[in-house]
């Protein structure tokens, strides 16, 4: 079939979602599988949040508020900015398309950092704009070198903070100075998917830059320390002015009303999210320690993943613990053929990979 689709569309290579559990499992025969591969969270979401959700089924018949007014009245007073300055989008994925979507016009440019969060570069494609990649430096973001890759062309910079894969953060000097080298009309977006498993002492507050000369957006979700993935809600914090064009080029009815339920109700439920933050610290402390009494390196992280160097090649040993039905990710399309990313999982699960990575080092070579 002969479509008249752009380049820069048919050249797009879809963002590459995992099968379902169950599928794997009937391909390698196996049952009973752990998944640790998609960060996320392995206690769920609030009971308060299955409850408020149970709920609001009982009006799916009826469309979900538009405003999301509710839900932004609770998270302006809990974080301490203005509704005003909140944007509501299925999941923060939609967030960064309407930032590009807004902000972005076809040649224009965005500078992003390698590796990172797949989705940016897609979303700037998509939209006919060119991105401009600026590689890690030992696993950070290179604030000094996007600096100097910004031109007259450039309009937004996304920052994961922490980032993803590498888990790693820059502090609020580090980003300050950044900011002192960046134009008035550049954006930069940071995404915080995980901002709420980092130590509070490496923390930066996004909200210290929402009136800053350099126009800052923060990124956040319900998805990793809510336990609410399966809902996807996610929200830019901003200054107004930037919420108001984004309210422009975002579609009526986008977080559904199941998801808006819920976010609201875990918001309330303090209990779970402080469980939820001891119990990521324990587990990636747990299994930082188990991992290197086998002779591979595990590399600290301010988030509910890490990194760990297996010192093999890490799409083999993928499969060796898939084939025990234990699921991670394998880092070779990132750049690091050598290393594996694990979520931190419940007690059990956490055990259950030490014993699966024990036996599956034994089965491939090491470098």
């Amino acid at each position: 079939m002969k479509l008249p689709v752009r380049d820069n569309i048919a050249s797009l290579i879809p963002y590459p979602p995992g099968k379902p559990l169950e599928e794997l499992e009937r391909e390698y025969g196996i049952t009973g599988s752990i998944k640790l591969a998609s960060n996320e969270n392995a206690l769920g979401p609030s009971p308060k949040a299955v409850a408020a959700v149970t709920d609001s089924l009982k009006n799916l018949h009826r469309y979900p508020d538009g405003s999301c007014y509710y839900l932004a009245q609770a998270l302006a007073e809990k974080i301490g900015v203005s509704p005003n300055q909140l944007v509501f989008g299925n999941g923060s994925n939609e967030v960064i398309q309407l930032l590009i979507a807004a902000f972005l016009a076809p040649g224009e440019e965005v500078i992003t950092s390698q590796p990172t969060f797949l989705v940016y570069q897609k979303a700037v494609q998509a939209q006919g704009g060119v991105n401009r990649v600026v590689p890690l430096v030992d696993m950070h973001h290179d604030l000094d070198e996007i600096a100097r890759q910004i031109n007259e062309k450039t309009r937004l910079i996304f920052l994961d903070n922490p980032n993803n894969p590498c888990a790693t953060v820059f502090s609020n000097e580090s980003f300050a100075a950044f900011l002192d080298k960046v134009p008035d009309q550049v954006i930069v977006a940071l995404d915080e998917a995980y901002v709420d498993f980092v130590e509070p002492s490496l923390r930066l507050d996004a909200r210290d830059f929402l009136k800053h000369r350099v126009p800052v957006v923060a990124l956040r979700t319900f998805s990793k320390a809510y336990g609410l993935a399966g809902l996807r809600v996610g929200y830019g914090l901003m200054h107004a002015d930037i919420a108001d064009y984004l309210h422009r080029v975002r579609q009526p009815f986008n977080v559904n009303l199941p998801a808006q339920a819920g976010a609201l109700a875990a918001l309330s439920d303090d209990e779970h999210y402080e469980k939820t933050i001891a119990f990521t610290r324990e587990g990636i402390s747990w299994l930082s320690r188990e991992v290197e009494k086998l002779g591979c390196h595990a590399f600290p992280s301010q988030t509910n993943f890490f990194l760990i160097d297996v010192k093999a090649d890490g799409k083999k040993l993928y499969e060796a613990l898939l084939h025990q039905g234990v699921i991670v990710r394998p880092m070779n399309a990132y750049g690091y053929p050598t290393y594996i990313r694990i979520t931190v999982g419940l007690p059990a699960e956490n055990q259950r990979f030490i014993k699966a990575l024990t036996t599956a080092l034994g089965e491939v070579e090491r470098v």
